[in-house]
């Protein structure tokens, strides 16, 4: 299928729309700010607005950001891993996996020790779901028994936060914390949580030049490996930064799903397969994506993030299934 746009255009068009999307997105709430409000609070020469843009929007705006470059740049990467279109980060048990640790620290009451247990739990028990699906790959599983063991995984971690939501000897308050968290969203972001998040720009920058890799990869790991390509490495490398990086946007977002199988379709359907080109604007469509979905919610009165996400990316799901069978 032809390219819909150059990507030459293609990311200038997307830098364009999340600079837009960044402007609403620092404008809009309870308190309605102007351009030269923004100006002034973001130099601090408008006090009132300098509190709202500083302590509120911006931390919500740069964890958004974080958050949807990583779901998305995860999802084309194990699309590419699996040569299957319809693998996303969640298949792996890496949503999971946080979500249950986030869960156990919560019900247990770690959360009120300390402000940083939930999220430290969270990207544990991600790395920890996904540590048998590197072993996996480290002994040179077939893609098929890899899928299987995230299926497992997925299946037996949704048990383990079904387990703790059902314990009678939960508070209101906690209960409400873990439905909090199991939803996903954006609300009561801090300055903590974008230092928390902060390494996904690492991941981001250590994923940019395997474009090309993951290209020949796209062919198959036989011609991939008579063309120079160190397979079980790349491999390797790529599913441990996919699961990184999910793991922190888990851990400082909750569980968004549909995001890494939504945004690098559409990339593919606008630009193309290759992924030299679509890394970099993976990074930037996944950011500008999650930033409308959280606009979104919120001009309908308060959903959170990953409802949204949610009722975008299920009846594109389906649309996939429908084309692909």
């Amino acid at each position: 299928m032809k390219p819909l746009l150059p990507a030459r255009i293609a990311l200038p068009l997307l830098l364009l729309a999340l600079g837009g999307l960044t402007f609403v997105s620092l404008a809009v709430g309870d308190v309605r700010l102007g351009p030269g409000q923004i100006v002034d609070g973001l130099l601090g020469r408008d006090e009132f607005a300098a509190t709202i843009l500083w302590q509120i929007r911006l931390p919500r705006l740069c964890v958004a950001l974080l958050v949807g470059s990583a779901l998305a740049a995860s999802g084309l990467v194990m699309q590419a891993y699996f040569r299957n279109s319809l693998a996303s980060p969640d298949l792996l048990g890496v949503s999971s996996g946080g979500a249950a640790g986030a869960v156990i620290a919560i019900g247990a009451g770690w959360a009120a020790t300390s402000f940083m247990l939930v999220p430290v739990t969270a990207v544990g028990g991600a790395l920890c779901a996904t540590g048998a699906v590197i072993v996996l790959a480290r002994q040179g599983a077939g893609t098929e028994r890899l899928l299987l063991a995230g299926i497992a995984l997925n299946a037996l971690l949704g048990a383990v936060t079904s387990y703790v939501l059902s314990q009678a000897t939960l508070t209101y308050e906690r209960n409400a914390q873990i439905l909090f968290w199991l939803l996903g969203g954006l609300e009561d972001r801090t300055w903590e949580h974008v230092i928390m998040a902060t390494p996904i720009l690492l991941g981001a920058a250590l994923l940019w030049p395997l474009g090309r890799p993951m290209d020949l990869l796209s062919l198959g790991w036989r011609e991939a490996q008579s063309l120079g390509v160190d397979v079980v490495h790349l491999r390797r490398r790529l599913l441990s930064l996919a699961t990184l990086m999910t793991a922190l946007a888990t851990a400082v977002a909750g569980t968004v799903g549909f995001v890494g199988l939504v945004v690098p379709h559409i990339l593919r359907l606008l630009v193309g397969p290759e992924h030299r080109r679509l890394v970099p604007l993976a990074l930037v469509g996944g950011a500008t994506f999650v930033l409308a979905c959280d606009l979104a919610g919120r001009a309908a009165g308060g959903l959170r993030l990953g409802i949204v996400t949610a009722l975008v990316g299920g009846p594109f799901f389906l649309w996939l299934l429908r084309r692909q069978t």
